[in-house]
């Protein structure tokens, strides 16, 4: 191919790139804003659940020993009448013990105790995992949980587009011999400054948003449950084994706890031996639990139905502290007891990821630089927004012209294809453009010419 021939189809490449970046930057940024707007909040849910319910949560620290869990959860239960679930100590001695009981409109709720009074502060809609309702809805926004399954794709598919934004904007970024490939803003108004803030911002977070991607993605249906099945397959997920003595329910350990490791969440929860005698006393099984160095922050979950467990998990800031133990309920028997060091690799890589991509890792600093990450990309989104604005011609969208090349198009099938094995959703779109594509090209070419 002759020098004019390869400029020609790199120029060609490069603009058909240019396009798909555009028009799929275009249709995912306003999912991008929602998902980093709801992400920065949560990194901080602890902080501002900490605030917003300080009379709930925040109690005055005493010398004396806090009471027993059944005094509290007694308590908790002659304030509000109804079904036991679960038990949270105080995590902290300025902090109030929580109690999880299920009403008789069949909600459940937070209900506060302060554990050297047993003074009952208040109660909440048990917002689960993420501490109050304000934390929940935030969650829910975040993965779009609030429309179904669909809402849930839609999601796996922008973050996987994430993914394919960040690539191609560093080819287009990248210095082809002329003033390309800025490292900072240089325009001072207009369009171009909007540009440099784009392509400047996403330099420097490319590799934080592929990051929070990838440690988000093992939550999604699809990319997720592939994922899942292939760690667990390998053996590089949950070993097998744990509690193979002993009887399995069919419910998910997922469905159960408010926060269980990503990695356990499909395993079945086992079951009681059959009911002999009087369950396990709640106090018995703290002392228990604590007596084999669980985390302080742990939850307990009381047995549901004649064969159901006690369950005691921990999720803390330090991952390597993560834990599961599930108890008989007569006897009080440890029948199964994971911490992060039995898990497979990739299920030991995956709740590392978990934990960073929520800012629990290394403190505030973790926070923050996944603040910062964020919040670039809100700048990008709206920089984004903006260029294209801009440069919209008066009642049209602006999109990019169809290159007339049809090797490009070729090109980009391969790495069409490539990108779909590893992102199906992302595949699945990538079809419906190319279709939308070919047709306006036919279309176009097919309109008789006007003499």
């Amino acid at each position: 191919m002759s020098d004019t021939s390869t400029r020609a189809a790199s120029s060609a490449l490069y603009r058909a790139v240019w396009r798909w970046h555009f028009i799929a930057g275009l249709l995912i940024l306003p999912f991008v804003i929602i998902i980093a707007v709801t992400g920065g909040i949560y990194l901080f849910k602890d902080e501002i659940n900490n605030v917003a319910y300080r009379d709930l949560r925040i109690v005055a620290p005493v010398e004396t020993a806090a009471l027993p869990a059944s005094t509290l959860t007694a308590n908790a239960l002659e304030a509000h009448p109804g079904e036991l679930k679960a038990y949270h100590p105080a995590p902290g001695p300025d902090r109030a013990a929580e109690v999880k009981i299920k009403g008789a409109d069949g909600l459940k709720n937070s209900v506060f105790v302060n554990p050297y009074t047993g003074a009952v502060l208040g109660t909440l809609w048990d917002g689960g995992a993420s501490g109050s309702p304000a934390m929940y809805v935030v969650r829910k926004l975040h993965s779009l949980e609030y429309i179904g399954w669909f809402g849930n794709r839609v999601i796996e598919a922008v973050a996987g587009w994430m993914v394919l934004l960040t690539a191609t904007g560093i080819y287009l970024w990248w210095p082809r011999g002329k003033a390309v490939g800025t490292t900072t803003i240089k325009a001072s108004k207009g369009r171009p400054w909007w540009r440099d803030l784009h392509a400047v911002t996403g330099i420097y977070t490319a590799a934080f948003i592929v990051f929070l991607v990838m440690t988000g993605l093992p939550w999604s249906k699809v990319w997720g449950g592939y994922f899942y099945d292939s760690a667990y397959a390998m053996g590089l997920g949950m070993p097998d084994g744990y509690w193979s003595a002993y009887p399995k329910s069919t419910v998910p350990t997922g469905d159960v706890l408010d926060r269980s490791p990503w990695i356990m969440e499909k395993l079945p929860m086992p079951e009681s031996a059959a009911p002999a005698g009087v369950p396990a006393g709640i106090d018995q099984v703290v002392a228990t639990v604590e007596g084999l160095g669980i985390a302080p922050g742990y939850a307990l979950n009381v047995p549901s139905g004649e064969t159901g467990v006690f369950t005691a998990s921990v999720y803390p800031d330090d991952i390597t502290q993560e834990r599961v133990i599930h108890l008989d309920q007569y006897t009080g028997e440890v029948l199964y007891d994971a911490m992060l060091a039995d898990l497979g690799a990739l299920g030991w890589a995956a709740e590392w990821g978990v934990s960073i991509h929520m800012g629990q890792a290394w403190g505030l600093a973790n926070q923050l630089v996944l603040l910062g990450a964020c919040v670039g990309m809100i700048a990008m989104a709206v920089a984004g927004g903006m260029m294209w604005w801009k440069r919209r011609p008066v009642g049209g969208i602006g999109v990019p012209q169809i290159p007339a090349d049809w090797r490009i198009p070729r090109t980009l099938l391969v790495m069409a294809v490539v990108v779909g094995v590893f992102f199906p959703l992302v595949g699945l779109t990538l079809i419906v453009l190319a279709a939308i594509e070919v047709t306006i090209f036919l279309s176009r070419r097919n309109r008789p010419s006007v003499a």
